[in-house]
């Protein structure tokens, strides 16, 4: 069976489970009333009329992708004649795999953090460093599997240059960026649809990138959860009928990461996820200025009318789904680039 014909079917199984399980979802979180705390200071005032809206949504792509990437596995396995005695194949299914349990285990301390939220009845969840604890705790795993997994390079691939081995000193400076980036994709969710159409398109731009790459079983996850984005959107598109909540967004954001990990391009991980770096940096820019101009004026100024920036075009008269349409284009812009670099 044609990988191509695997891999689409596996798009569209994904996209099913995760449209169908909607309709089993939502109505069974408003029953238990897990609807999300809306914090107005955290985002444009006329978002107070989504308070209650279930969270924890993102369940619905997370079954249908793991579950979909797994079955499409076995079926590639089965069809495609693999040699199951080749040390270097089993690597690569490990590889799929530590990138599908390393999303879990961070749409597990997501999920901590939605279940916290909603049992306080408030926007808040784990603190900052316990969410960093956590976060590096499982980021250290993952650079050990890849490690054990045949990924024993240390130096980071810029496309047009490679720098010298840095031995212990990558995995120094990897942890900090899967921790940077897996937040940035989890500030991107903030407006309907947002997160998971730019995630749609990232995770379509490193499916070509794994078939540049020869990265087959890979790719199996990457159409998955394609399709599984998709799906979710179907409930998420603005007036969303559900959020995916920080269960959902840290899953995509170790997705996002982990893959662009797997395949050792960094500029291209850099470029699929600029949109999400961009996202986090505006926040990061706003808090600065304002801190370093309230010192130095004694009143703090803004550069932007509210962050992340995806907010700062909402509050200038950009609707969601402009919003939506504007960064989905841009993602895929950069993505492009992304995989001209391989070429």
């Amino acid at each position: 069976m044609s990988y191509w014909i695997i891999n689409l079917a596996v798009t569209l199984l994904s996209f099913v489970v995760a449209g169908v399980s909607g309709i089993f979802l939502i109505p069974f979180l408003r029953r238990i009333k897990f609807g999300q705390p809306i914090k107005t200071e955290d985002g444009p005032k006329w978002h107070a009329s989504k308070q209650g809206t279930p969270t924890m949504g993102g369940f619905m792509f997370i079954i249908a992708s793991v579950l979909s990437a797994m079955i499409g596995y076995w079926i590639y396995r089965i069809r495609g004649g693999i040699d199951v005695t080749s040390e270097a194949v089993w690597h690569s299914f490990y590889r799929m795999l530590s990138v599908i349990v390393f999303s879990v285990l961070f749409g597990l301390i997501g999920f901590i953090d939605d279940f916290t939220k909603v049992a306080r009845k408030k926007n808040d969840g784990l603190s900052p460093m316990q969410k960093i604890a956590l976060q590096m705790v499982f980021s250290v795993g993952f650079l050990f599997a890849l490690h054990k997994f045949g990924d024993s390079s240390t130096s980071i691939n810029l496309g047009f240059w490679q720098t010298p081995s840095l031995g212990i000193f990558y995995y120094i400076i990897m942890i900090p960026v899967i921790i940077y980036l897996t937040n940035a994709v989890n500030l991107t969710d903030g407006v309907d649809g947002l997160c998971g159409s730019v995630t749609f398109a990232a995770m379509l731009i490193f499916t070509v990138c794994c078939a540049i790459l020869k990265e087959t079983e890979l790719s199996l996850f990457t159409m998955a959860l394609a399709g599984g984005c998709l799906g979710f959107l179907i409930w998420n598109l603005n007036p969303a009928k559900c959020f995916m909540g920080d269960t959902g967004s840290m899953f995509l954001g170790a997705a996002v990461t982990s893959v662009g990990l797997v395949l050792h391009n960094h500029l291209l991980l850099f470029l699929t996820a600029l949109v999400y770096i961009l996202e986090a940096l505006s926040v990061v820019i706003q808090v600065s200025y304002f801190k370093y101009t309230k010192k130095k004026t004694g009143e703090g100024k803004r550069i932007f009318k509210m962050t992340p920036i995806h907010h700062h075009f909402e509050m200038s008269g950009f609707s969601e789904y402009k919003i939506v349409i504007t960064f989905t284009i841009a993602g895929i812009i950069f993505g492009v680039l992304g995989i001209i670099t391989l070429l």
